[in-house]
């Protein structure tokens, strides 16, 4: 009896076992963030696209899941500017697919749909873009380009599937020939402004020494008409201020007076 109830209960585990397995490779989860669409050997990819969660399975379904998270890639790029200068531009991008679109990007595109789709038309709309600019316009007008690329490449992303939460360039530069230009250009201005300078501070110089010559002229004038009207009386007042300021020079006890003749003798302190 004991040999036929252990024998029936094993049979029972066995059979629970059996069971739990068949059960459990018909469930599958699809975490956080994710979503998964389902491949049926018979009828082919569905169009219903599965959530977060477990899930049950047929036996004959397969799910594929996807990231459905925003995803940054970096996109160099080497091209030309309108005036034909050649600029080096990396594009930051955040995408993620559209949920909706999962069965299309699979069927389509593939599970690697970022690596076939964004370098290309990445690669296309900048080209586009940049062309419509000369070099100073990429710089002095760089909100408006990242706008326009932004614009276009979100434009262009949707006919895949795809949805661009983010679009920015992040590196931008010329090539050495430019930036020479550029330096040189900026030198040239330079020695411009300094020869501005000197040719304003010769004609401030100038017009210094006309005014003083004008001075010196009307000085001349108001003389000569002072000794038309008083004679010499000018002249002797000009001598007693001339004498009076060297009899106050001369009044310093450091100066000695000395009588006119050879024969002095002088007695100086020892």
């Amino acid at each position: 009896v004991m040999a036929k109830l252990f024998e029936t209960i094993g049979k029972l585990g066995l059979a629970l076992a059996v069971g739990g397995g068949i059960v459990n490779s018909a469930l599958f989860n699809v975490d956080a963030g994710h979503q998964a669409v389902i491949f049926d050997r018979f009828r082919g990819v569905q169009d219903e696209v599965v959530g977060e969660g477990t899930h049950f399975l047929i036996p004959w379904q397969k799910p594929i899941i996807f990231d459905c998270r925003s995803r940054p890639r970096n996109v160099p790029v080497i091209t030309g500017s309108k005036d034909l200068q050649n600029v080096n531009i990396t594009l930051r991008i955040l995408f993620r697919p559209m949920n909706s679109q999962l069965p299309r990007i699979y069927t389509s595109i593939g599970e690697d749909y970022d690596e076939r789709v964004l370098p290309s038309i990445t690669t296309e709309v900048l080209k586009a873009v940049v062309a419509r600019f000369d070099a100073g316009e990429l710089i002095t007008q760089r909100e408006h380009v990242s706008k326009q690329v932004s614009e276009d490449l979100t434009e262009r992303a949707s006919t895949f599937g795809l949805i661009l939460d983010d679009v920015s360039l992040t590196h931008l530069t010329f090539g050495k020939e430019f930036t020479e230009a550029v330096e040189m250009k900026q030198v040239a201005q330079q020695e411009a402004e300094r020869a501005r300078f000197v040719v304003e501070k010769a004609e401030q110089q100038k017009q210094a020494a006309i005014i003083s010559a004008e001075g010196d002229s009307q000085a001349a004038l108001l003389i000569a008409n002072s000794l038309m009207e008083a004679g010499d009386g000018l002249v002797e007042l000009r001598k007693l201020e001339a004498a009076e300021d060297i009899a106050f020079q001369c009044a310093s006890r450091n100066v000695t007076y000395l009588p006119s003749g050879q024969g002095t003798l002088l007695q100086l302190p020892q």
